[in-house]
């Protein structure tokens, strides 16, 4: 947790950022709907079976009652208790990607800093951003999507460290799908350019796998943000958009 603190406000002083308490604290709706439906059918039919046929075959009835009984619980309350056990222990390795990056800008400071500070441009040298809307000074919604296309995550950001011209930290509110955060510096250097420092973060909800957003923890998808910061130097120095797939 000190991690992402540190990333927002360089320091330890300030709340970490949260996707909400359903899905930070707990591993209760981590079945899709679909995949309800599907567990509640088969749960169905492997119970029914298993009780026609009790009186023949006890034994093998009562581990096909305890299979469709499992079903019918995974799908009828949306939890599956052996997704929420992975959840666990893969939370333990790998629970977020960190990105960090630093370059030097052939432009002015103000200039760099100012095309950054709005955020809707992001998208222009960012791939896995579709879209950013500022609703207002401080607030912002973001759409991203994952490697290929496939997969998207929306949420709400807010601006919660400002020091203009010099930094800028934000995260996602909570309530968001995603709990995400990122931290940019602004130095002059000795010829007039500009020293950047980048940390940004992707944390996905505790039970992801379940909700189809494995992706955020994909290598695929740290390679493509990492290489959308460098892209930056290239838009801001040359004013020319690299023309690949976004």
């Amino acid at each position: 947790m000190n991690s992402y603190n540190t990333l927002l406000n360089g320091n330890s002083q300030h709340e970490a950022p949260s996707a909400g308490p359903l899905y930070d604290h707990s591993n209760i709706l981590n079945v899709s709907k679909e995949g309800r439906i599907a567990s509640i059918v088969a749960g169905s039919l492997i119970a029914s079976a298993a009780i026609g046929s009790m009186g023949k075959h006890p034994i093998k009835s009562l581990a096909r009652l305890a299979v469709g009984g499992y079903l019918l619980y995974r799908g009828l309350s949306g939890n599956c208790p052996v997704t929420a056990a992975i959840e666990q222990r893969s939370a333990r390795h790998s629970t977020a990607i960190n990105i960090r990056s630093s370059m030097i800008i052939n432009k002015p400071r103000e200039e760099v800093y100012a095309f950054w500070r709005q955020l809707g441009n992001l998208p222009l040298f960012m791939r896995h951003l579709e879209q950013v809307d500022e609703r207002d000074s401080t607030h912002s919604r973001w759409i991203a999507r994952g490697p290929g296309g496939v997969g998207t995550l929306e949420w709400e950001a807010e601006i919660v460290k400002e020091e203009p011209g010099t930094l800028l930290g934000w995260r996602s509110i909570t309530g968001s799908q995603v709990a995400t955060a990122g931290r940019v510096t602004f130095e002059d250097t000795p010829n007039g350019g500009t020293a950047m420092k980048i940390m940004i973060t992707y944390r996905p909800p505790a039970g992801h796998v379940g909700t189809g957003l494995a992706w955020l923890l994909n290598s695929a998808f740290e390679r493509i943000v990492q290489e959308d910061i460098q892209r930056f130097k290239h838009f801001m120095e040359t004013g020319v958009v690299v023309n690949d797939e976004k």
